[in-house]
């Protein structure tokens, strides 16, 4: 299950997969896919499973899928490192999808800006749609509500008997939504809740605002 929300009067959908659909603008928002990653650790030794990669596209399928996107923008750390293997699975991924894409780099985006181009994805450090800042590191400026990644946030909540369950989340203040990392293998950073936050924890099938 999805959850909408209103940001100046502007209509957001944030899904499952830690994606958010514009509806406005018929336009998705994805950040930290860290494509490349798995097969950087599965290269270097470690027992990631290779089922992993191919997550990474089932999720970005069912995202594309629900909302028909007609411009997608990842908000940084598109591919984790150097070019490897899933350069080619994204490559064609990316030529059989009708949309529009667009890169904000990230620090992980270390790969030549010409791959991109010979992919037809465009790149930029940030952008400016009408009072939205879309970012990768989180940005605090005036008169702009920011949309960033970066952080992975996470977020710790507790239950009955003690159980602790970390999960993924959006994290929202007054003028700023971090997403969570879209990519199988990334991790998060557990954020504090606090006054004036609302955080929206992500399972595998909902999001539920668990603070506000």
């Amino acid at each position: 299950m999805n959850q909408t929300i209103q940001i100046q009067n502007q209509t957001f959908i944030l899904h499952p997969t830690g994606a958010i659909f514009w509806e406005e603008r018929n336009t998705l928002l994805i950040a930290d896919l860290h494509l490349g990653k798995v097969s950087h650790f599965r290269k270097h030794g470690s027992a990631v499973p290779q089922e992993a990669i191919l997550k990474n596209f089932e999720q970005l399928d069912t995202v594309l899928h629900a909302f028909n996107p007609s411009k997608v923008y990842f908000l940084g750390d598109l591919f984790h490192s150097f070019i490897n293997n899933e350069w080619v699975l994204f490559s064609d991924w990316i030529s059989k999808t009708k949309a529009e894409f667009i890169l904000i780099v990230g620090n992980h985006d270390i790969i030549s800006p010409h791959k991109y181009e010979e992919i037809n994805i465009k790149l930029g450090s940030e952008l400016i749609l009408d009072n939205f800042l879309l970012s990768h590191y989180p940005e605090e400026r005036e008169g702009f509500f920011n949309f960033c990644g970066h952080i992975h946030p996470g977020v710790l909540l507790g239950g009955l008997g003690k159980q602790r369950l970390r999960l993924p989340c959006f994290y929202q203040k007054e003028n700023q939504l971090i997403l969570p990392a879209f990519g199988e293998f990334t991790g998060n950073h557990t954020l504090e809740p606090t006054e004036k936050i609302k955080i929206y924890a992500i399972t595998k099938k909902e999001v539920i605002l668990v603070h506000q």
